[in-house]
């Protein structure tokens, strides 16, 4: 029988990939980001002298209809979560024809505005409130800057911004399911675990769905 060391070895070598499955047209996803701890080990002692280390952060886009994850990205908490838009939305697109793309307001810049525009994508991305309405050279952005400060209740009801409350249970589930740290020491195999555990929501929410 195989001890625990040697199962764990052969959990991290796993090629673990999201399902396959393709999603057809018009394809809504909701995107986010969620920090998860490192190790749940040794917190006592952190608090106590003051010792920092680091957390993840996990980018994820999520089919707001069928509530399943399309793609995962992890990386370190430096980076920002406007810089993983184009990365998701490049993943996702390999899965169905994306019609819109929902984002809170960390999502909000031109570049990605641009991006999405180019790809004939709705950008249902919620601009900042004391954002400028003037172009800025980025005309997608200042169309919906205008429409949103204008009413900002009518644009969401509009577009749909509520169903990204989608995303934010996948990360919910996620949590409560599989606990809010990774056991893996190495970047790579800490990407292999969160894989797993986001294979294994699909498979649970695949599961629960309606026929």
């Amino acid at each position: 029988m195989p001890d625990y060391s040697t199962i764990d070895r052969r959990v991290n070598r796993l090629d673990v990939k999201l399902d396959e499955e393709d999603y057809g047209d018009d394809l809504i996803i909701a995107v986010d980001a969620s920090g998860i701890k490192v190790s749940n080990r040794g917190e006592w002692i952190r608090r106590k002298w003051k010792v920092r280390r680091g957390f993840l952060k996990i980018h994820i886009a999520v089919d707001v209809k069928r509530r399943r994850i399309l793609t995962l990205k992890v990386t370190d908490e430096r980076v920002s979560d406007g810089q993983m838009l184009q990365p998701l939305v490049e993943e996702a697109s390999k899965k169905g024809k994306i019609a819109k793309t929902i984002g809170d307001g960390a999502y909000d810049t031109k570049s990605n505005f641009r991006y999405l525009e180019g790809k004939k994508i709705e950008a249902a991305i919620k601009v900042r409130r004391n954002s400028s309405s003037k172009a800025g050279g980025c005309m997608p952005r200042k169309l919906v800057a205008q429409e949103y400060l204008h009413d900002p209740e009518a644009w969401k009801r509009r577009h749909g911004y509520g169903q990204r409350w989608m995303v934010e249970s996948a990360f919910s589930s996620l949590k409560r399911t599989f606990g809010e740290y990774v056991s893996a020491k190495t970047m790579q195999n800490m990407a292999n675990e969160i894989m797993l555990k986001a294979s294994l929501y699909n498979l649970f929410i695949g599961s629960t769905a309606k026929p």
